[in-house]
């Protein structure tokens, strides 16, 4: 039988377009050999509009079997999450992988189908998914096995029995006294930073602050020159080549850093979760990479996208690493190595550089300005948590994983880890159970105390490794 799969490519043109065009006709390509007709246009949506645009083609065409969507590059789950709701045949999402060659992250799909996996899972829509190169061995098969009916994911969730452990008590004892403030909103179609300020602190004690984010930009852009240029020259004696970005945009990040010190200080606050883009590049002018990595560094776990639950996490796993902790995305899996990526564009502190390189001060690689932190990650054992609200259920996902000793992936701050179960079946329940794109990191091994942390909040833990 004859599969008919409409398919709509996206992408965002701030990643590498030219290897997006390139990747998006390999797929294509792989669809037409593995004998599955398609219909839509073979152009990448870019927009809301051309892909709502896609999606009216793809319904004037008949019926279906299956609604793809082609993750090219890195979107947020807005139009996902819209097409998925719109369409009458099931929906599937395809990321596309790319190599960890130390440039720039060009595509960043896994992150893509991440987002659209999580979005998808709590408005209780099922789907399929697939991560895999369009030239990759098997893939036939795998393409036709994504019209086949989704099952419910399975993942090790689970209740934990009560065990004495004092530093789970301390931990929620800190939550409890702690606050958080968030400056600005999350992005859109960025559905894994939502939160509910209340239900959190039921949860956890943590009360929530609000600040404007144009409030951080006016605390900046007064802060005095002599106490920006003094967090420059305590930069400059860590990270080479910072006399060699834009000393303009430079000088804004570090009145940045200004501000988010001034904002913690007056709300007495212990974590802050930033909206760290667009409006730093395109209302502001700098980078808030670096700014942020420092105040990790200082010992204020700081969140990027306004992830209230991702910087509630870091500063659970803050108070027990005893040392500063960072919030990475997990951006590529391989199979064949057993290895994955974790990264972020520049916002791990510099406690956590590999001692055998030089952390280096660098731009964005999509919006070109600096300051971000460029380093790999230390070897070592670490811990990794979210405190998730995968399907509208709140879990702790914790896991077990070792960084490799390896030449840096992307740009940026990066680690290429081992997971301690395999990272096929890792990324499984990741993208079966929906959970958030963003992952927090401690250096030791920190499990069976989150597990207890997880039985004083009376929520259950979900062990990815």
């Amino acid at each position: 039988m004859t599969l008919t799969y409409g398919v709509i490519p996206l992408a965002r043109t701030t990643f590498d377009m030219e290897f997006a065009e390139q990747m998006k006709d390999r797929a294509f390509a792989a669809l037409d050999s593995a004998g599955i007709a398609t219909v839509g246009p073979r152009s990448l949506a870019c927009d809301a509009e051309a892909a709502r645009a896609a999606l009216e083609d793809i319904e004037q065409g008949g019926d279906i079997d299956l609604l793809l969507i082609l993750q090219i590059t890195f979107t947020d789950a807005s139009m996902t999450i819209q097409m998925a709701r719109d369409s009458r045949a099931p929906v599937a999402v395809w990321g596309v992988p790319e190599p960890r060659i130390g440039g720039r992250l060009r595509l960043n799909a896994y992150c893509g189908i991440n987002l659209a996996a999580h979005a998808l899972g709590k408005a209780g829509l099922s789907y399929n998914w697939l991560f895999a190169d369009p030239d990759s061995e098997g893939l036939a098969q795998k393409l036709r096995d994504l019209a086949a009916h989704s099952e419910a994911a399975t993942g090790r969730v689970a209740a934990v029995a009560h065990a004495d452990d004092e530093r789970a008590d301390q931990v929620v004892r800190k939550l409890q006294q702690s606050r958080v403030s968030v400056i600005g909103n999350h992005p859109d179609g960025f559905d894994t930073c939502e939160y509910d300020a209340a239900a959190l602190g039921d949860l956890t004690g943590i009360s929530v602050d609000r600040v404007a984010l144009e409030n951080a930009f006016d605390r900046a852009k007064a802060a005095p020159a002599g106490r920006a240029e003094a967090h420059r020259a305590s930069a400059a004696q860590s990270l080479a080549g910072i006399d060699s970005v834009d000393q303009e945009q430079l000088d804004r990040s570090f009145r940045l850093l200004c501000a988010l010190e001034d904002i913690v200080e007056e709300n007495n606050a212990d974590s802050i979760a930033v909206r760290c883009w667009p409006e730093t590049f395109v209302d502001y002018g700098c980078a808030a990479c670096g700014p942020m990595a420092m105040m990790n560094q200082a010992g204020v776990p700081s969140a990027c996208e306004a992830d209230v639950y991702g910087s509630v996490t870091t500063l659970m796993l803050q108070e027990l690493a005893g040392e500063p902790v960072w919030m990475a995305d997990l951006v590529d899996v391989d199979t064949a190595g057993d290895t994955a990526v974790l990264w972020h564009c520049g916002l791990a502190p510099l406690s956590m550089c590999d001692p055998e390189a030089q952390a280096e001060a660098t731009i964005h690689t999509n919006r070109k300005m600096p300051l971000l932190h460029q380093f790999p990650l230390k070897p070592g054992r670490v811990s990794l948590a979210r405190l998730s609200q995968a399907k509208n259920e709140t879990k702790l996902m914790i896991a077990g994983a070792e960084v490799q000793r390896a030449p840096m992936a992307f740009t940026g701050t990066s680690g290429v880890i081992r997971f301690d179960r395999p990272v096929s079946e890792v990324c499984e329940t990741i993208m079966g159970e929906g959970l958030e794109h963003h992952f927090a990191l401690a250096y030791g091994d920190h499990l069976d105390t989150l597990e207890q942390v997880a039985n004083r909040l009376d929520i259950p833990v979900l062990r990815l490794a």
